[in-house]
């Protein structure tokens, strides 16, 4: 797959988070060059400022999870998006901190847990749990309750405590990406992989945008009532993306698994159509929010952080493919 050179430069012309991961998936830069870029996450640009947001008591934003998006557990998964190496100093010193410090406080059902054993929903369990693995914590806790809590289509629904028996793709793709960071910094698990495989599954027949029984494309989102007919609602690339699906979301989740399929050609070639005439992908949606920090030029822009995403997606099912 050929990448215009001038993409590859507008790309790499940006913060460390960014150009660390454009050097490793999109260009033959030397693993040293590579380690010695990453190193940057932690001391300069936006994954330095993150850190430095951290307060003493371990949170970000005073707490474990709220909805403005600068929580613990949103800035943890931002640092788990740049990229920021877990063995490193100050991702060690931040992730102590929450270990030792930050519990879950609201509800009875989940108060005073630790960070890492989670809470109820589904959907926070999975990016806890994804942020969790990624940082080498134990998350096994969060593991073993998602587990009993996938339904008989093979996905997962926040409201399924609420008498919902349909899966949800917003849930599903959270748990999946807990299941796989999971099995990718832990011991093998065979109950895990096959729950993980039952969850893909589910977006596979759906070819991770459409309705399984009609194959026509999902327009609006169950859960925020978003999304038209001239913008459905898993068309809309966003980053972060928080909980909402999307298909870049799914499309990077098979990636990152290395999980190959034909059933994913529709939404590739949905990412194709979404390309402008520079060769980027825009940033289409943004959602509501208190971000901790400005990461993209804004909805409607060419995004960095997107460009990026769909590409390595493009480069590695071309390479699958063949």
């Amino acid at each position: 797959m050929e990448i215009e050179a001038s993409v590859i430069e507008w790309l790499l012309d940006s913060d460390p988070a960014i150009r660390w991961q454009v050097m490793r998936d999109l260009t033959d830069a030397p693993e040293e060059e590579v380690a010695a870029e990453r190193a940057k996450v932690a001391t300069e640009g936006m994954g330095a400022t993150l850190l430095s947001m951290q307060e003493p008591d371990g949170t970000w934003g005073g707490v474990a999870w709220n909805r403005g998006w600068n929580s613990t557990m949103h800035v943890l998964m931002l640092l788990r998006d740049m990229g920021l190496d877990p063995q490193c100093e100050q991702a060690q010193q931040a992730i102590g901190l929450v270990r030792d410090n930050v519990t879950w406080t609201g509800w009875e059902a989940y108060e005073g847990n630790p960070f890492f054993t989670g809470e109820v929903e589904p959907c926070i369990n999975g990016q806890v749990g994804a942020a969790g693995a990624y940082f080498g914590q134990d998350i096994s806790i969060i593991i073993d309750r998602l587990l009993t809590e996938q339904l008989s289509d093979g996905g997962w629904n926040c409201e399924a405590e609420n008498g919902a028996t349909r899966s949800s793709f917003n849930t599903t793709i959270c748990v999946l990406e807990a299941f796989l960071e999971y099995e990718l910094q832990s011991s093998y698990r065979p109950d895990v992989t096959e729950s993980r495989l039952k969850g893909e599954k589910y977006l596979l027949e759906r070819r991770l945008f459409k309705r399984k029984s009609t194959g026509e494309v999902v327009v609006i989102d169950r859960k925020d009532g978003s999304g038209s007919e001239q913008h459905p609602a898993f068309t809309r690339f966003a980053f972060p993306a928080w909980w909402h699906y999307d298909v870049l979301r799914g499309l990077e989740y098979f990636r990152h698994a290395n999980r190959y399929d034909e059933r994913l050609s529709d939404a590739i070639d949905l990412l194709k159509s979404k390309q402008d005439s520079n060769g980027r992908w825009l940033l289409d949606i943004q959602y509501p929010g208190e971000m901790p920090l400005e990461m993209d030029n804004g909805v409607g822009q060419a995004s960095r952080w997107n460009t990026l995403r769909v590409l390595r997606v493009l480069k590695w099912y071309s390479a699958s493919s063949k």
